[in-house]
């Protein structure tokens, strides 16, 4: 019989769930402490058999440990491990050709006894696949038949029946968090690494160099600090970024003209005057291995924003990028 809809409102939905917020909270409470103890020595093996295999990781689980294992083998993917999710059912039926040779299978299951495993654990068996099983059960049949088994801690569900899996799978979840980010370490996995498997959106675009958008050679504005306040307005005028770079003959940077300085210039100076007079001697310049974001921030936080900055390696000019780039990439 379904309440009336005047009852319902009368009832304190938030303390549901702010009690299932304070379960899942207690089992990951728990199972950081597992981690730090009983957990230690298979979770460091399985880290490293991951690390050392020359296959990919096959993720396996049925419901809802099936869902956690997709959203696992996703992680796993974008973060340096290879990884792709197999369904226990389809395995059964031909699916089981996705695993090759070098390859890990990580099959989750909080009881430890899914039925539609079974196909799985044993072609590992046969062909010599190295199995991590997720359970919460060390007497399972799968614990019982995986190589190293990561036994989570028994938790609480915040489901009133204790039936539908909620702790559980936060759990399960939160160990493949942990796994995907000891394996990134483990493999010194970097900003650039990621960004490869990012290409697309804003997180790709915070992580792009300076030196993935500088202009480079003939295309950077560039004088010789022997040059002429007219050379210095042949050399501005001819590229797209209103300034110039002034360097000595072997490149280094030595200052930086631009049109600000020429209008400061030309009333007092004709054109024939050295542009070393009039340059900045200070010039703003970042290396080129620095992210774009944080040039942003060097071109901003001034107490004059500037909308561009060289680039050098070790002092010496090999770049230029302006705001306009910057904007291009989707960084600013």
């Amino acid at each position: 019989m379904q309440s009336s809809p005047k009852a319902s409102a009368n009832r304190d939905h938030t303390a549901a769930a702010v009690r299932t917020v304070a379960a899942e909270i207690e089992g990951l409470t728990a199972l950081a402490a597992h981690l730090e103890n009983g957990l230690r020595a298979p979770f460091a093996a399985a880290v490293e058999a991951i690390a050392a295999a020359s296959g990919r990781v096959v993720v396996t689980g049925m419901g809802k440990s099936g869902h956690v294992a997709r959203k696992i083998a996703a992680t796993l993917a974008s973060t340096g491990a290879p990884a792709f999710f197999l369904h226990p059912g389809e395995a059964s039926h031909g699916d089981l050709g996705m695993i090759a040779s070098g390859d890990i299978a990580l099959a989750l299951s909080w009881s430890g006894e899914t039925p539609e495993l079974r196909d799985v654990i044993q072609y590992c068996r046969r062909f010599g696949v190295t199995l991590l099983a997720v359970t919460s059960e060390a007497s399972s049949a799968l614990a019982g038949a995986a190589d190293i088994a990561l036994v989570l801690p028994q938790a609480r569900e915040a489901c009133p029946n204790t039936h539908a899996p909620t702790t559980s799978t936060t759990m399960q979840l939160a160990f493949g968090d942990a796994l995907a980010m000891a394996l990134l370490e483990a493999k010194g996995f970097s900003a650039a690494d990621f960004r490869n498997f990012h290409p697309g959106g804003r997180l790709a675009a915070k992580l792009v160099t300076v030196g993935d958008l500088m202009a480079r050679g003939d295309d950077v504005p560039a004088i010789l600090d022997s040059a002429t306040l007219s050379e210095a307005i042949v050399e501005m005028t001819g590229k797209r970024y209103g300034a110039a770079a002034v360097v000595d003959p072997a490149g280094t940077l030595v200052g930086a003209f631009t049109d600000g300085d020429l209008r400061r210039a030309l009333p007092n100076a004709d054109l024939t005057a050295a542009v070393a007079d009039h340059m900045n001697r200070a010039p703003v310049f970042v290396a080129p291995q620095l992210l774009a974001i944080e040039a942003l921030r060097v071109m901003n936080e001034r107490p004059r924003p500037i909308q561009l900055v060289f680039v050098c390696d070790d002092a010496r000019l090999v770049g230029v990028v302006g705001m306009h780039d910057l904007l291009r990439a989707g960084v600013a």
